[in-house]
């Protein structure tokens, strides 16, 4: 066995969702890296073609919280490469609110992208890989799937990445034996737009770090370099599986 090539990605075709910045930008320009050919996915049009320019990879737009949207996308990245055979399905939003005051509106709009669009290119995507007979998917779940965080508000987040942790579960269960893997990553704090509120709040940034036996937050390169392992061949018998990259937070 080849230790040393076991996370390379040569002409394999990777569909990052969310792709335009944060960890799914990163994550894309690591499995570029590796040899994967990349296709970003975006709500944000002008962000998202930035992004893709940057990388040299092909960019869609698309609304994934419409089923009928990421359809399309899957059957537009099969005609134009062929194959799907990762998928890191990173999109996904947070709404710091207390409970009682979280509208249906909103709540639905988080639930919406962090879970229902995840489910619909888990399905999509995954029905390319069934096909094929091989794929690896990759959801975003979160340590907010496993513990309640604090000091700030946020039940609808927490539900959405916990539903994400099992789905994840699930699908794995149901697709081993086809040869699909779906895993996910649980990132803590990461250095992104969705966490630069926090961290400009000191009173909130403190317990975060007080909270994390690390003592800071993370990068986006230390999710990206999980999501490569759980892509690549170095991962084989990983199928179910929610990695957690926190900083230590979930140990206490």
């Amino acid at each position: 066995m080849n230790y040393s090539s076991m996370t390379r990605l040569d002409n394999r075709v990777a569909i990052v969702t969310g792709g335009a910045g944060g960890i799914g930008f990163e994550t894309a320009k690591a499995l570029k890296e590796c040899g994967a050919r990349i296709v970003l996915v975006d709500i944000n049009q002008k962000k998202g073609e930035e992004a893709a320019a940057a990388l040299g990879a092909k960019f869609l737009h698309g609304d994934l919280t419409q089923s009928a949207r990421v359809r399309e996308i899957a059957a537009q990245v099969k005609k134009d490469f062929g194959s799907i055979d990762i998928a890191f399905n990173n999109a996904g939003v947070c709404n710091n609110v207390p409970a009682e005051d979280d509208t249906d509106a909103d709540w639905l709009r988080v639930i919406n992208i962090n879970l229902n669009s995840v489910f619909y290119c888990c399905r999509e995507f995954g029905k390319v890989m069934l096909a094929q007979g091989k794929g690896s998917i990759i959801n975003t779940a979160s340590m907010s799937g496993i513990i309640s965080n604090t000091p700030q508000p946020q039940a609808a987040y927490n539900a959405s990445k916990a539903a994400v942790i099992m789905l994840t579960k699930s699908l794995a269960g149901e697709w081993a034996k086809r040869g699909v893997r779906v895993n996910s990553v649980s990132p803590g704090y990461i250095v992104t737009d969705m966490t630069k509120v926090g961290m400009e709040d000191k009173p909130r940034y403190k317990t975060w770090l007080d909270f994390t036996p690390m003592g800071r937050v993370g990068e986006p390169a230390e999710i990206a370099s999980v999501v490569v392992f759980l892509a690549s061949d170095a991962s084989t018998y990983f199928t179910g599986s929610n990695l957690v990259a926190d900083g230590g937070y979930t140990c206490w």
